[in-house]
């Protein structure tokens, strides 16, 4: 059985109540259903992670056994080189999501320092760019299997 993990950054966790115009009305708890349903239904093991602390997420993704790494790093995409460090350390796959498309907003968020060690990025559709993130990842490690 494959095991995901399902990292959600910096104030993914105010999803629904924040800044609905840029980031919809689908709460954390909905998206992470929507990729346990589909989990389920592939037979794949999910695990969920949230955090406002850099610290916390480079520790989550130094300890995990999963398969492959699904994240939204939110803010910390265009700053934490210790986040980045992290994927890069881990022999595994990792798709970078995001709810917005990150080059149609401010110009500090045109940059990634994550992507450039990411499997793949999806950006711009909402808790779709999560679903797609998530069946890129398992179309990875399916792959590498």
């Amino acid at each position: 059985m494959s095991k995901i993990l399902v990292i959600h950054g910096p104030n993914l966790d105010l999803l629904g109540n924040r800044e609905k115009d840029i980031y919809g009305t689908d709460t954390m708890d909905d998206i992470n259903s929507e990729i346990k349903n589909m989990a389920d239904a592939d037979g794949v093991e999910c695990e969920f992670f949230q955090s406002s602390h850099e610290g916390d997420i480079v520790d989550k993704i130094g300890k995990t056994q999963a398969d492959g790494i699904l994240i939204n790093p939110a803010a910390y995409t265009h700053t934490s080189v210790a986040i980045r460090d992290a994927l890069s350390a881990k022999d595994i796959p990792s798709v970078e999501v995001h709810l917005s498309n990150i080059y149609a907003r401010e110009e500090f968020r045109h940059k990634s320092v994550i992507a450039p060690v990411a499997t793949g990025q999806i950006s711009g559709f909402g808790k779709n760019s999560y679903i797609f993130g998530y069946k890129a990842l398992m179309g990875c490690i399916s792959s590498k299997k």
